[in-house]
């Protein structure tokens, strides 16, 4: 079991940055996992948003994102963040931290989610 810790969600207005951060919130090393962020708008269903291989050397954004949000990690401080960037109202979301084998869009293959922070942005 991998126990999923995210920070850095808040209230921002249009145009402006936050960064999510995710941990895992026991002994466990992400350096083996995939990673990546999923976002629920209320009243709507779970989508990818980003996802980064275990070494860091692929990285795959939805399309409503490129060029706004970069995804990164730290294997040596068992950290995975999202730097999210002008950021519009269409953004709010709760954001969910997870793990997979292999980078993916597809939530059924998720392994592990984190239990979600909300991002919300004001016009």
């Amino acid at each position: 079991q991998v126990h999923l810790v995210e920070s850095g969600g808040g209230l921002v207005q249009a145009g402006g940055s936050l960064r999510l951060s995710c941990a895992p919130g026991g002994p466990t090393v992400i350096g083996g996992y995939a990673m990546g962020w999923f976002r629920q708008p209320l009243g709507k269903g779970r989508e990818f948003v980003a996802g980064i291989s275990p070494s860091g050397g692929f990285v795959k954004y939805t399309d409503a994102v490129k060029g706004r949000f970069t995804i990164s990690r730290d294997n040596d401080k068992n950290t995975m963040a999202l730097q999210m960037n002008r950021l519009q109202p269409e953004d709010t979301a709760v954001y969910y931290c997870v793990v997979s084998r292999i980078v993916t869009t597809n939530g059924d293959e998720i392994d592990y989610w984190g239990q979600g922070i909300q991002v919300s942005v004001a016009s």
